[in-house]
Order: C-alpha cells, then sequence, then structure tokens
C-alpha cells in the first residue's frame, strides 16, 4: 500500500479568515515564510473556502490599486482550489499538484475541514519512495522565453519574424 497523506503532511496550518486585510495576511506570509494562505471562514470548523497566494496579491490587489489595508482576503483569494484528503494517496496527490501545477494542497475532511497542507517542501522526506527530482520538475515547469516588461508598457512590442529563428542577415545569409 502506497503513503498516505497524513504520513507527510503539515498538520495544523497557519489559515485566516475570510475578513481579515490582505495586509495583515501577507505580514503573516512575510513571517511564517510561506507563499499561500488557506482562508476558512469562522462558523465553527476551519471550513476552507479558498487560497490567498502572493500571486492573487500581486495581481489582485496591487496591480488592481486596491487598499491592502481595507481589502479582505475573501474578495481577492483564489476560489477553484484543488484539495486532499489525509487518506488519499500521495501518488494520486503529486499527479494533482503536478496537472494543476501547484506547490500546495490544503488537506480536508469532511465539510471541507482544512486539516493540513501537502506542500513541495515536504515532498523530500520521501526520497526513499520517489524521485522527487522528477516530482517538483512537473510541479514547476519554467516559462518559455524571456519575458522582460519595462519602460512604456502601454506601447506595445512590435512583432519581430526573425524571432525563434537562425541569426542571419538582413539579406538573408
Amino acid at each position: 500500500m502506497g503513503t498516505k497523506i497524513v504520513d507527510v503532511m503539515t498538520k495544523h496550518p497557519r489559515a485566516v479568515e475570510a475578513d481579515t486585510s490582505v495586509r495583515e495576511a501577507a505580514r503573516l506570509m512575510e513571517g511564517d515564510d510561506v507563499g499561500s494562505l488557506p482562508v476558512v471562514d469562522k462558523d465553527g470548523a476551519a471550513r476552507l473556502i479558498g487560497v490567498l497566494t502572493d500571486r492573487d496579491i500581486a495581481l489582485r490587489v496591487v496591480a488592481a490599486g486596491l487598499d491592502p489595508e481595507t481589502t479582505p482576503v475573501s474578495d481577492v483569494a483564489s476560489r477553484e482550489v484543488v484539495t486532499v484528503t489525509p487518506d488519499d494517496d500521495l501518488d494520486d496527490a503529486l499527479t494533482r499538484m503536478a496537472r494543476a501545477q501547484v506547490r500546495r494542497l490544503p488537506v480536508v475532511i469532511a465539510e471541507g475541514e482544512l486539516v493540513g497542507i501537502l506542500s513541495q517542501a515536504d515532498l523530500p522526506r520521501l526520497t526513499k519512495e520517489k524521485n522527487v527530482g522528477e516530482v517538483i520538475g512537473a510541479i514547476s515547469r519554467p516559462p518559455r522565453g524571456p519575458r522582460i516588461s519595462g519602460g512604456d508598457l502601454a506601447q506595445p512590442e512590435p512583432h519581430d519574424p526573425t524571432a525563434g529563428t537562425s541569426d542571419r542577415s538582413e539579406s538573408g545569409q
């Protein structure tokens, strides 16, 4: 029988309530040195309602010009979250991580109650069972080619018909 999520997950992860300000969540992320926080409702059990990522903050708060002090995490957190249960097989979870290209999966039980996190950082404990490099590579595919920004972002870059081809002079030689 394979490894279960419960055997490798981080139990009792840090989470924030839906009405927490983005600024407070960002401070917690910095203090805990994490790139995301589960967002839970405050009705009894810690029911998962989303995940706030550093990317959510950058794109949905900073780029949108929202005030992080007054914006609640529930307004900007990612709602479509891939989850696993403690009894799920680790191989299946790693496949889900790779397909969704996420580095962390919330672990939930009945009614979506948050009980843990399975993260890329948990994988080195599995070196006897898994080729960790292959798993991490599948989760973290590098972007294709440089995407350089700066200067006047309002002007589109001109199309370069020679981009991606071998070096040739303008005369075609």
